[in-house]
């Protein structure tokens, strides 16, 4: 199982010409042998894409072979208990505390207080918010995604078509799901002006409140030519009301819900695109484990490990990938290698992420 490269040094002492040597990020420097307690503090156990990011965090600390990963998230999106669990993560992850939260604002002094405790920290999928020291952010462009899916899309609509486009957002407020649909706009709008695009709605982020708030959308927009969520549930609402109403219209999604896969497969979604979570997970916990092993800081910056499209012509290979833990590593196995050893394309100054 261990694939860790050995230029990944490369990572932490060839980035500080990017950043420079903050504070903030770059905890304790004196290297440490023996067992390392590493936390993954991420948003909800109930959805797939945290889940992934989960998925990665593990298989980087089984890597190292003697790591404690605590590996936490509530029970459906709250906050407030996520802010309970990162506390706890820092009396017991003294080596490092990894965050993926979907209401970053609430981290901002449970992060100085880990920075004041020499706990590194590093940001996963969405950055750190204002007034804290955590400047290693993990996470992928996610104005690409939606620009991805919105040059998908276009592919199937003819240049002149009118009707609707349909834009759901199931956290709205939240920026990197504002970047998915601004990019997805940005590509409609130039490639097929004579759409009207209607949205974002809020169609929450739960499985049954996902499904009640599109197909309330489906019903009230019969001129609509396709609905296009930003999160992962749309993935598995909008086929499923294809299926039981019988009605026909373009469907596409982000992430890698199995079933979204599924309706990949069948034709009922066009397209899905990924943000590439398992990445995230891994590249945020191998950095964090490489740092203490070399006595090294954290690089500072922006780590963006890429976006990946899902259609009819690669939808197998992915499913693949997808059937379980082991096929995940076997897939990331030379990808994760390839871009520790390549630390100068994938990490860019922190204001650059988008």
């Amino acid at each position: 199982m261990k694939f860790r490269p050995l230029t990944l040094a490369t990572v932490l002492i060839g980035t500080v010409a990017l950043a420079g040597c903050g504070s903030g990020s770059s905890g304790l420097e004196a290297k440490k042998s023996g067992k390392l307690k590493i936390g993954f503090i991420y948003a909800t156990t109930t959805q797939n894409p945290f889940q992934e990011m989960a998925y990665g965090a593990k298989a980087a600390a089984a890597a190292d072979g003697d790591v404690t990963l605590n590996a936490s998230a509530p029970t459906g999106v709250n906050g407030p208990v996520q802010v309970e669990l990162f506390r706890s993560a820092i009396r017991s992850s003294t080596d490092g505390i990894a965050l993926q939260a979907l209401a970053p604002e609430l981290f901002t002094r449970p992060l100085v207080q880990a920075t004041e405790n020499e706990i590194p920290t590093v940001a996963v999928d969405a950055a750190a918010p204002p007034g804290t020291k955590t400047t290693l952010f993990v996470g992928n462009s996610n104005t690409e995604v939606g620009r991805r899916l919105g040059e998908e899309f276009v592919k199937h609509v003819p240049a002149g078509s009118k009707g609707d486009v349909i834009i759901g957002n199931p956290v709205p407020g939240l920026p990197l799901l504002e970047q998915r649909v601004k990019g997805i706009i940005e590509v409609v709008k130039k490639e097929r002006p004579t759409l009207t695009i209607k949205g974002p709605f809020d169609t929450k982020s739960e499985p049954t409140a996902n499904y009640n708030a599109w197909n309330a959308l489906v019903k009230n927009n019969p001129r609509a030519v396709g609905f296009l969520g930003v999160g992962a549930q749309a993935g598995v609402s909008l086929p499923l009301i294809q299926k039981q109403t019988g009605r026909k219209f373009l469907a596409g999604s982000c992430d890698l819900e199995p079933a979204a896969l599924k309706a990949v497969k069948d034709g009922s979604l066009f397209a899905l695109a990924s943000p590439e979570h398992w990445l995230k997970g891994y590249i945020a916990i191998e950095m964090m484990v490489q740092s203490r092993r070399d006595g090294k800081k954290l690089p500072e910056g922006w780590w963006n490990p890429g976006t990946l499209i899902v259609n009819s012509g690669n939808v197998d290979d992915v499913m693949k990938r997808q059937v379980n833990e082991q096929s995940r590593i076997a897939f990331f196995k030379t990808i994760a290698e390839k871009q520790l050893a390549e630390p100068n394309k994938y990490l860019k100054p922190l204001k650059q992420a988008n």
